[in-house]
């Protein structure tokens, strides 16, 4: 490698490595910060702030696939809300386990396909669409629930099994991480997630390659739905209820995290591991906050200046990448 190549590749790694060296930095702040010192670092927090992520993890992943191609999911939330609460109200009413969980896949499914069949045949903007779907699915949730949380008749064999540990992690963070593995595996090394990179680069010079955009987009869509209600699955198991209010608040910190990976790994590009930097950068920070004593709206700005700094780098390495090329 010339000296000159290797002085152009000094920023991109600097911009690749700066979100996980500021990860590893606010961990040593934590862990040495007089308030927090006695418990960030210890086994206990370690192993609540991992699990508390696996939900997270999950929906932030349904997120990220339609950024991909410049589209956007904001129902994603309410999507997993919606699984969870049908999938207890199934297991409260003696359905296996099994079934429970095909019952929530299948839910983010039909989501999916109401979100993908009104952007892409019916041409509405895919924010007011999703957006909608959000408002539309918190009125079936309350109306399933009387807006009553759902709290017995959850197996505690599934609470169990993913709120356990192995080698002191709970095993929804591992299930978290297998589901990051296959949206890469998709994303990364498929012929149909490079469509979809094609389509979010260029959507017409896509078609010209061949790429049928609608079903594409309609196929993200589906995916996304299907991978939002699975996770309500997560959060029956990490709580061991199902709230009616829960799934919407995870929408706000899966996005500002796919937006923020933008910063990470692969700078200018929405991608999955600095999806999940970002979801491990905002949960340390939270953890951090709430050890500390701050309100719990100081979580608050911290996720949404997350949303707003995300944002602001994605478009600012976005067109610093279409210059460069």
């Amino acid at each position: 490698m010339s000296s000159g190549t290797a002085k152009s590749r000094w920023p991109y790694l600097l911009e690749a490595s700066g979100l996980p060296i500021l990860l590893v930095l606010m961990c040593f702040f934590f862990s040495v910060l007089p308030e927090t010192s006695a418990s960030f670092a210890s086994i206990d927090n370690i192993r609540i702030t991992l699990g508390a992520q696996s939900a997270l993890i999950v929906i932030a992943m349904a997120a990220l696939i339609p950024l991909i191609c410049q589209e956007y999911d904001f129902s994603v939330g309410a999507t997993a809300g919606l699984g969870a609460v049908f999938a207890a109200s199934a297991m409260a009413a003696g359905a296996p386990i099994i079934v429970a969980i095909a019952i929530a896949i299948v839910l983010g499914l039909v989501v999916g396909l109401v979100n993908g069949f009104l952007v892409t045949t019916a041409g509405v903007n895919s924010v007011v669409t999703t957006l909608g779907t959000a408002t539309l699915i918190a009125g079936v949730v309350a109306l399933k629930t009387e807006s009553k949380s759902i709290v017995s008749g959850i197996p505690a064999s599934l609470t169990d099994f993913i709120s356990g540990e192995l080698f002191g992690i709970p095993r929804g963070f591992y299930i978290a991480i297998i589901v990051t593995v296959g949206v890469w595996y998709l994303l990364r090394q498929t012929p149909w997630g490079r469509y979809l990179s094609a389509i979010g680069d260029n959507r017409q010079a896509a078609r010209l390659l061949g790429a049928n955009v609608k079903r594409r987009l309609l196929s993200v869509y589906l995916i996304s739905g299907a991978l939002a209600g699975a996770a309500g699955i997560l959060l029956i198991g990490d709580t061991g209820t199902a709230s009616p209010q829960i799934g919407p608040g995870y929408t706000l910190p899966a996005i500002a995290a796919a937006f923020l990976s933008v910063a990470a790994v692969q700078p200018g590009r929405f991608n999955v591991w600095g999806t999940l930097i970002a979801i491990l950068f905002l949960g340390v920070l939270n953890s951090g906050l709430y050890l500390a004593g701050t309100n719990p709206y100081v979580n608050d700005f911290a996720n949404g200046g997350a949303l707003i700094i995300g944002v602001g780098l994605a478009s600012l390495l976005g067109r610093n990448r279409s210059q460069q090329a």
